[in-house]
């Protein structure tokens, strides 16, 4: 009874919804660095995905080290994947080009819509758990 009473984290492909941030936040501070070295930028619009993946890392490591602040954090982080979702829409306006800009913003476009559904996903399957197990307690 005890096995079915307990709380199984929503998984893909073996990785928790906070690694995953973690994973998406480091990922996009390293393409924001290669990026501005690729292109010899000294615009601080090519660190755009830095700032979008530092404070994610954050979040996800915040939600790890206090669970009790898991919900907030993890909510907060995954409306910051979708501003970075959102501004690769920025691509649609300009169009594409290929250019480092356009690429950066073609990469947020399907990394953040990405990251966002699997929150989306994550938060519907702690939902269903706490109903069932809800139910399974009455």
């Amino acid at each position: 009874m005890k096995d079915e009473l307990e709380i199984k984290e929503y998984r893909f492909l073996g990785n928790t919804v906070e690694d995953i941030a973690i994973k998406y936040g480091i990922f996009l501070v390293l393409w924001a660095g290669v990026i501005t070295f690729l292109s010899q930028s000294s615009s601080i619009t090519s660190w755009i995905p830095g700032m979008i993946g530092a404070p994610l890392v954050l979040l996800a490591w915040l939600s790890k080290v206090q669970p009790k602040l898991q919900k907030v954090a993890m909510h907060l982080a995954v409306l910051i994947g979708f501003l970075g979702f959102v501004g690769g829409f920025d691509i649609i306006r300009g169009g594409f080009s290929v250019s480092y800009a356009g690429i950066s913003k073609l990469m947020l476009f399907i990394t953040g819509f990405l990251f966002c559904f699997l929150c989306v996903q994550s938060f519907r399957h702690n939902r269903r758990q706490k109903k069932e197990l809800e139910r399974l307690s009455s």
